[in-house]
């Protein structure tokens, strides 16, 4: 069989396709910029870095009209299942105090990050990197990205060391054959950490129904690689750790009762991203797909990913991602696609139990003895500020016990392989540097997670990992006043709508619109198995409490018993939680107490206020029920949904032309 071709190229590529295609696989041009004196890289190199793990940034905060940028770069591990070995942290922390900016950032897609780096000093800082068990080759760019898994050291289940392994397995499956990286950061040197698994250099030559090229250095990715980032997950039935669900693929372990791989279930189609006023681009969860036996994951992850390769958008990148794909096309052709390429049919979805959102704060067996335990890292920051010294404390722990790492999905630390006898030292040395165990930390912030937006992002609109302590401060605040203080939910904010925090997937999410402004979206689920839908466009950060305060007290006097704020705002509705927000500001400036969210019954009726007040109020803020036929409300709901806009105002809108267009014929 012939080598697999673009099917779209008869249209215009984007300017990246033709920038990749040049590179002389991921070689050129970084290899001639990086030898030059300049403290920063063209588009072209920046684009071709990206593949090695490593952005070109500037400090937003430095920046000098008439000045030329503050250029730095940031460095990504990649680390599947989140593992850092002790060698590799301890050379993480001296490069981010000896060539950073003095922290540590852990993502939630479970590595590193080093920010502040210079340009003259990248060869070094990745170099020490690779020779210390680590990479960054495949953290960014368009391939495959860091494999996540669940980071629970448990030793005595085996479906966590399935899902360990597997990750490691895919990852190494799909890692860029490229000899470009070590080319250019170690001199043509390659450290081989480990001994490559027989199986899986087998499958990644295997042809497989026109899933590989036959010529060149890169047998999956041939010279375009991936129309965009291609992002995956293994984990185990129930643990959602690792929200499974805004993946490109997840893969769930599926064992017998012996405790032995069979199989796995597989979803495709998640991801996060969207861009701001562009409807045709939506944060989507992934699908079920179906099933395939253990012998054969190795080739379905090659038959899924051709498909991407072969079939998805080259020419718009903002319609480059799987989950565009499958959207288009509809779940039954992608897998007939799926299907070509592998071979064989695949099997049914096999049923699971519920998902839960785990993170393993706290102190917990391994299951042989020993202990793991789970350090929350406000933020994903790991840093020295005031009388918290996380960083510190690290150092500390590692100089006495040199414990092996993980890093979660929830951007925290996990340390394992402890001796039951340290643990009262290591306590003792995480309270002297101001570590609050999980039990002291407001749930709001432990359940919270923030991108790192300014001053460093690019992309940043807004500030995310800046402002959210303060937000959540206030949030609280709100809570306690209105009689939830033992409420809590998962809060999730970004600087921009690529969503690198999963904003879409939480109870509350913040997503930047303009400085100080955020879009918030409402409804996701407490153990992240669905999306949040907008809720308002534009909330400046001064408007928080007038806006939150009403929907905290619907919630409070509305809700069923334990139902989660997310699973209350999807119940009852964005429309009937928007009515609620209407009368309780206008009725509150009458000092009328509004007791209940009214739920739509019938969808016939499109209402903003069933008691609009008859006292003397500002008229623009008075609400009155109008009925429509099912049929236009339908289409408002669906344009409502298109322009993530409330329907009263869609609606008003309409009304106001119409008038305005009969008085002028009149």
């Amino acid at each position: 069989m012939t080598s697999p071709t673009f099917t779209k190229s008869a249209q215009k590529l984007s300017k990246l396709e033709a920038i990749k295609e040049r590179s002389n696989q991921l070689r050129e041009p970084l290899a001639t910029e990086l030898l030059n004196d300049r403290n920063y890289l063209t588009e072209d190199a920046v684009q071709i870095l990206k593949f090695h793990g490593s952005y070109q940034q500037d400090n937003r905060d430095n920046r000098v009209p008439g000045q030329e940028k503050d250029y730095q770069f940031m460095l990504r591990t990649r680390s599947p299942g989140g593992f850092i070995p002790p060698q590799l942290y301890e050379t993480l922390d001296h490069l981010a105090d000896e060539y950073g900016n003095g922290t540590l950032r852990t993502t939630t897609r479970q590595g590193f990050q080093l920010h502040g780096i210079l340009k003259k000093n990248l060869k070094t800082v990745l170099s020490s990197i690779i020779k210390s068990m680590g990479s960054t080759l495949g953290a960014c760019g368009d391939l495959n990205r860091n494999v996540m898994a669940p980071p629970a050291p448990y030793c005595d289940r085996p479906e966590y060391e399935y899902a360990k392994t597997y990750a490691n397995y895919i990852a190494d499956l799909l890692t860029p054959q490229t000899g470009a990286y070590y080319e250019i950061w170690l001199d043509g040197e390659k450290i081989v950490s480990a001994e490559e698994n027989p199986e899986v250099k087998a499958a990644r030559d295997r042809n497989g129904n026109g899933t590989i090229f036959h010529e060149g250095e890169e047998p999956i990715y041939g010279k375009h690689y991936m129309p965009r980032k291609f992002k995956c997950a293994v984990t185990v039935p129930g643990d959602n750790s690792v929200d499974i669900y805004t993946q490109d693929v997840g893969l769930v372990v599926i064992t017998n009762a012996a405790g032995e791989l069979e199989g796995f279930n597989v979803l495709a189609g998640g991801g996060m991203g969207r861009t701001h006023r562009k409807e045709e681009t939506f944060p989507r969860i992934a699908d079920e797909i179906g099933y395939v036996d253990r012998a054969d994951i190795y080739d379905l992850m090659k038959a899924i990913v051709a498909t991407q390769r072969d079939y998805g958008d080259r020419t718009n990148r903002r319609h480059a991602r799987m989950k565009y794909l499958i959207e288009d096309w509809g779940v039954d052709k992608f897998r007939a696609q799926v299907e070509d390429y592998f071979g064989k049919p695949l099997k049914p979805f096999k049923p699971l139990p519920p998902w839960k959102y785990q993170d393993y704060l706290g102190w917990h067996e391994q299951g042989d003895g020993k202990l793991f335990l789970g350090i929350s890292v406000e933020n994903g920051r790991v840093k020295d500020d005031g009388s918290f010294r996380l960083k510190a404390a690290l150092q500390k722990i590692h100089q006495k016990f040199e414990l092996p790492m993980l890093i979660t999905g929830n951007h925290n630390i996990i340390l394992y392989e402890i001796s039951p006898k340290h643990q009262q030292q290591i306590d003792r040395l995480l309270k002297e540097h101001g570590v609050l165990p999980e039990t002291e930390i407001d749930p709001l912030v432990r359940y919270a997670m923030a991108c790192p937006a300014f001053p460093t992002c690019g992309l940043a609109i807004a500030e995310s990992e800046r402002a959210i302590p303060s937000i959540l401060d206030r949030i609280r605040v709100l809570l306690d006043k209105v009689g939830l203080e033992q409420e809590h939910f998962v809060v999730r904010m970004t600087g921009c709508p690529n969503g690198c925090a999963r904003p879409y997937m939480a109870e509350l999410g913040f997503v930047g619109s303009a400085p100080d402004t955020y879009q918030v979206w409402l409804g996701g689920s407490p153990n992240q198995t669905r999306l949040a839908e907008p809720f308002m466009e534009r909330l400046a950060l001064c408007d928080l409490e007038a806006v939150l305060e009403p929907i905290f007290v619907g919630f409070k006097q509305n809700r069923q018993p334990s139902e989660s704020f997310g699973d209350f705002c999807h119940r009852v509705g964005l429309d009937s939680i928007r009515t609620f927000v209407s009368n309780y500001q206008v009725n509150s400036s009458m000092n009328i107490e509004t007791k209940e969210i009214p739920v739509p019954t019938s969808p016939e009726t499109l209402s903003n206020d069933a008691t609009a007040p008859q006292a003397p109020v500002d008229p623009s803020k008075i609400r009155h029920r109008v009925s429509v036929r099912h049929d236009i409300y339908s289409q408002l709901k669906d344009e409502s949904k298109r322009q993530s806009k409330p329907i009263v105002e869609i609606a008003t809108q309409a009304i106001e032309e119409y008038l305005a267009k009969v008085r002028a014929e009149s």
